[in-house]
């Protein structure tokens, strides 16, 4: 905006003093400055107003349509504080990945006598004993294959006295989530083993396999969910072997799969557990100057199917010198044999018997004698937290069988290395023993209550199915070991 040159009289004054027509255009400029900016100040304003109500009307197009309110008893109403906020529970999930709260909860069974403490006044009998009145006050024999009377003496007391365990013993089965069999089913082939020739006791493994499955499909439990939610030992590889197709939807609790096909036995359904060891425990130092023998074994030579490989390793070894392989059945003297010769040696053969897996190598790791598995098919148990590898050397069968190559491979381990498998023996040594009290049967136990999500998987998936026979077993989960192994230490 341009303004006029004033055509007034100009009157004389001071050069330092301005005139008249200069104090107005000045006046005149100012004035117009100063309406610029009331004007843009009052557009600013209306733009921020204008988005401050645009904000609001999208924020309540969002909530009206998009929000999903709480339900009733999840919010918190207008009075609660901010500590009643902290206190809101959230589900929790167990250990074994399941979504209740708390511990697995196991119901074991009443079985009848004759499946329990029958079986040890029968084991009695067939070695001459006499019968008794009370069958409960008998003691179980020692053996290999004691873990199921482990497993049954720590469910038998009240839950108030089984402290540290990872699963909670209930009373009412409609509280359960598995269901224990407790059958001694490896005591009963013992039993049938020690019958006198021709003497007519009158006892039968089969027949107990038999009224055992009777049994079991007279109760409710299992015919709810075909079997799914229980759990059955049977240790001894031969245990149950006329029923297991009968049983098999259950959790069994096994040493290996050497006579389970596939369809009856796998990681994923069952569970592995270690053989109860039979020699005392090794309670010296860690060391190799009182080890004087390299490699030692004991038991017998001459088993079946892949244990075949122990005569062959007799042939090539029992010709070295520094190397101890004898044969030997199992009596008290024997295991004190076998208990001295594992304490002295620096590593122990632990080759397959009759099927993949055999008590030697559990005493082995009691012993803190290195085991040398010569077993191409094993399983062991808990390897979800421990790793053989770092206190065992594996070696494939055909390397094992070539002339020299075994004791050539040991006795290039320095002393130091030997010593740290030692240390690694002595860190589990208590995932092998079932009488101290947070072993091997807390171990089973917690491998158990695992299960649980693939048990409740397979019973709802059970309702659904339709039943189709097969010409093949179909497999579709995790199964043993048909890959062999690999040889290095």
């Amino acid at each position: 905006m341009k303004t006029r040159k004033s055509t007034t009289l100009k009157y004389h004054s001071s050069p330092s003093s301005p005139s008249v027509s200069d104090i107005a255009t000045t006046q005149q400029q100012n004035l117009a400055s100063f309406s610029n900016m009331a004007r843009k100040s009052s557009l600013f304003k209306q733009t921020l107003i204008a988005t401050a109500f645009f904000i609001l009307a999208i924020y309540a197009l969002f909530t009206t349509f998009f929000h999903t309110p709480l339900p009733v008893s999840d919010t918190v109403s207008p009075s609660d504080d901010a500590a009643d906020v902290s206190s809101v529970e959230f589900p929790e999930r167990r250990a074994d990945g399941s979504g209740s709260v708390g511990k697995v909860k196991v119901f074991m069974y009443d079985l009848p006598h004759k499946f329990t403490y029958g079986l040890i006044q029968q084991h009695g009998l067939a070695r001459g004993g006499s019968p008794v009145d009370d069958v409960t006050t008998l003691k179980y024999p020692g053996h290999q294959h004691m873990h199921e009377w482990f497993l049954f003496a720590d469910l038998a007391p009240p839950e108030s006295d089984r402290l540290g365990s990872p699963i909670v013993k209930v009373a009412d089965p409609e509280e359960a989530d598995l269901f224990y069999v407790p059958v001694f089913s490896s005591l009963s082939l013992i039993v049938n083993a020690g019958r006198p020739p021709g003497t007519g006791s009158g006892y039968s493994d089969e027949q107990m396999q038999e009224e055992l499955v009777e049994w079991l499909n007279g109760q409710e439990y299992w015919k709810r969910n075909n079997g799914w939610d229980h759990v059955i030992i049977a240790g001894d590889p031969n245990a149950l072997y006329r029923v297991v197709d009968r049983v098999k939807n259950a959790v069994l609790l096994v040493a290996d799969f050497g006579r389970l096909r596939p369809d009856q036995g796998s990681l994923v359904k069952d569970v592995i557990i270690p053989y109860s060891h039979r020699i005392s425990a090794y309670t010296g130092d860690f060391g190799v100057e009182e080890r004087k023998t390299l490699l030692f074994f004991m038991g017998n030579r001459y088993r079946k199917e892949g244990g075949k490989i122990r005569d062959l390793l007799f042939q090539i070894l029992e010709s070295e010198e520094d190397v101890i392989i004898k044969h030997g059945t199992q009596s008290r003297e024997n295991r004190r044999a076998a208990s001295h010769g594992m304490h002295t040696s620096k590593f122990c053969l632990n080759p397959a018997g009759d099927t993949p897996s055999a008590c030697r190598l559990f005493d082995a790791i009691v012993s803190l004698c290195v085991p040398v598995i010569v077993s191409d098919n094993i399983e062991l148990p808990f390897e979800d937290i421990i790793d053989y590898k770092k206190f065992s050397v594996f070696v494939e069968t055909t390397a094992a069988l070539k002339p020299g190559y075994l004791v050539s491979l040991l006795r290039q381990v320095p002393a130091e290395k030997i010593i740290e498998y030692q240390k690694a023996m002595k860190e589990v040594k208590q995932y092998y023993d079932y009488t101290v009290p947070n072993g091997t049967v807390n171990e089973i136990w917690r491998q158990v209550a695992q299960k649980l999500p693939l048990i409740k998987l397979m019973i709802n998936r059970d309702k659904r199915l339709v039943k189709m026979e097969l010409n093949e077993p179909n497999c579709s989960c995790l199964c043993s070991n048909q890959t062999g192994i690999i040889s290095s230490l």
